[in-house]
């Protein structure tokens, strides 16, 4: 905040305060947030631990009154495995569908699809108690209370620099003409940042699917 300060010719902070510019670090916080889990970030990749499905449950919910529940951060589903519950069996990964149909029960689960905001499998459950994780991009839900707060957001320092003085000139200041010169920092920034996380997926042959909350919303395969 005090680079941001900086940046808008104010290092005394007189009109760019703390509590000004609060609200649009937040606003960058989001939109950066938006972006990693758009573009599968590394840091928005995570795996779940172990899930218990009982007998003849069919999906996992986001509300404790459905449990079992799937993890509160999770965005996109990459992968789910399974194994009987409480066995060191391997992991086996599930097929994903479009839909979920009414099939005999068998002793897995074998299939999952993504309907209703919850993850479902064969209507009529697994004969057998199952192990599930997941692979999925989750929400890094950060937030800036004050100028005390740690951003836990690696390399983001540049990026949320440039894009919180751009907001603050645009928005308090209004000049258009300094965010704009501030905004193309950040996208530069954010190049950076990008290029700096995915060196280490380069070597991981992958197939990329479109992250939209239509995708997300149809279960697509």
């Amino acid at each position: 905040m005090d680079r941001v300060a900086a940046l808008m010719n104010d290092p005394a902070k007189t009109d760019y305060t703390y509590a000004a510019q609060l609200i649009y670090l937040n606003m960058a916080i989001d939109q950066l947030v938006e972006n990693m889990n758009d573009n599968h970030s590394p840091i928005s990749n995570s795996t779940s631990g172990s899930i218990r499905v009982p007998i003849g449950v069919n999906r996992l919910s986001y509300t404790i009154e459905e449990a079992p529940i799937y993890p509160p951060d999770l965005v996109e589903v990459q992968g789910i495995s399974e194994r009987l519950y409480g066995s060191t069996d391997p992991l086996v990964p599930m097929t994903k569908r479009e839909f979920i149909g009414f099939e005999p029960a068998q002793d897995a689960l074998l299939y999952w699809a993504w309907e209703e905001l919850r993850i479902k499998f064969n209507n009529n459950g697994a004969r057998t108690e199952r192990e599930i994780v997941l692979q999925y991009v989750r929400t890094n839900l950060l937030h800036a209370d004050d100028e005390n707060s740690i951003i836990h957001l690696s390399t983001s320092i540049s990026y949320l620099s440039f894009k919180t003085a751009s907001l603050c000139a645009r928005f308090i200041g209004e000049n258009e003409q300094r965010a704009a010169i501030l905004e193309q920092e950040a996208d530069e920034a954010l190049e950076r940042m990008e290029s700096i996380q995915n060196k280490g997926k380069h070597h991981i042959v992958t197939r990329h699917r479109p992250f939209r909350a239509g995708w997300k919303m149809r279960g697509g395969r």
